[in-house]
């Protein structure tokens, strides 16, 4: 895994939790995880890692994700053992 992607790992699981994570950073996390990312319908984005699909949406006009994202994808790599 390369720099940055360890360092988004780290800003995922910050606590407080932060508002300021590029949603680009995280999908670039998400591949370099072995993760298929597709496009659906508006701005939903389907995350297939672990085996399993996983939906989020594309934050606009801000290319920032919400904490609420943050905490449901840290929720998800705990899950399956995925830290910094």
């Amino acid at each position: 895994m390369k720099r940055k992607h360890q360092k988004t790992l780290e800003q995922i699981y910050k606590r407080p939790t932060s508002g300021n994570i590029p949603w680009m950073d995280i999908e670039s996390l998400f591949k370099a995880l072995g993760a298929d990312v597709s496009e659906r319908a508006g701005s939903r984005v389907a995350v297939v890692l672990f085996s399993e699909v996983r939906v989020f949406h594309r934050p606009h006009p801000s290319p920032n994700t919400d904490k609420g994202a943050i905490a449901s994808i840290r929720k998800w790599l705990e899950l399956y053992e995925v830290k910094p």
